[in-house]
């Protein structure tokens, strides 16, 4: 019976490519006695193809090819009877992009988050280091969380031994990216607390009554 195929498959299929080359997809009507119109999708919505580009064969052309056109399906649809129908799927591969620096200043016994964002594909994996060295992961000192994009290091309570250079790496097989953070440990500011400032106070207020409290006696006396 009348069947379609895109670029010579007559099942959804996914694609893989490169983000910046253009990608052709061509859409032929299979066993047919008539001009059959064809419609070109791009997720939901309807690709605008010219007169000439519409009857037993239409191509569309993606160009250039982008990050945000991965897992984008473009779908090939008979106008008559929408249930014939081909889809692609767009497996766009690019690597991590991850650039720059950054400089933290954090005082001691404070926790600290450093974090980088780098979407990739395939996903990438990431390692962190410090001063070009790979860090140790001590346990309740350094912990690690990250999703497909996000990467994060957080060092509990920082003290001056955590003073560098933190670099975090992501690397795919197609690349790698990278970003510095200069951690600056600076000392304690003093804290006063308020019990002190209270009693303080209080001895203030009482040797000041006190001495009101003695002067009156004087006072009686003379």
């Amino acid at each position: 019976g009348l069947e379609l195929s895109v670029n010579n498959h007559a099942a959804d299929f996914s694609l893989s490519t490169l983000s910046g080359p253009p990608v052709s997809l061509s859409c032929l009507v299979q066993n047919s006695s008539q001009a059959e119109e064809l419609l070109w999708y791009r997720g939901d919505g309807k690709v605008d193809l010219k007169d000439g580009n519409k009857v037993n064969v239409s191509n569309i052309c993606i160009s250039p090819v982008t990050e945000s056109d991965n897992g984008v399906t473009f779908t090939c649809k008979l106008a008559r009877n929408k249930s014939v129908q081909v889809s692609v799927i767009l497996d766009v591969q690019f690597p991590p992009r991850l650039t720059g620096e950054e400089s933290l200043q954090i005082e001691e016994d404070k926790d600290v988050i450093l974090s980088c964002s780098a979407k990739s594909n395939p996903q990438a994996q990431t390692a962190w280091y410090k001063n070009n060295i790979t860090l140790t992961l001590q346990q309740n000192r350094y912990q690690l969380y990250q999703t497909s994009e996000v990467f994060q290091l957080s060092i509990i309570k920082v003290q001056k031994s955590d003073n560098g250079t933190y670099t975090c790496v992501v690397k795919s097989s197609l690349g790698e990216g990278r970003k510095d953070f200069h951690l600056i440990v600076e000392d304690k500011k003093p804290v006063f607390p308020t019990e002190a400032v209270i009693a303080a106070v209080v001895v203030v207020t009482l040797t000041v009554l006190f001495g009101i409290v003695a002067r009156k006696d004087k006072i009686f006396k003379v």
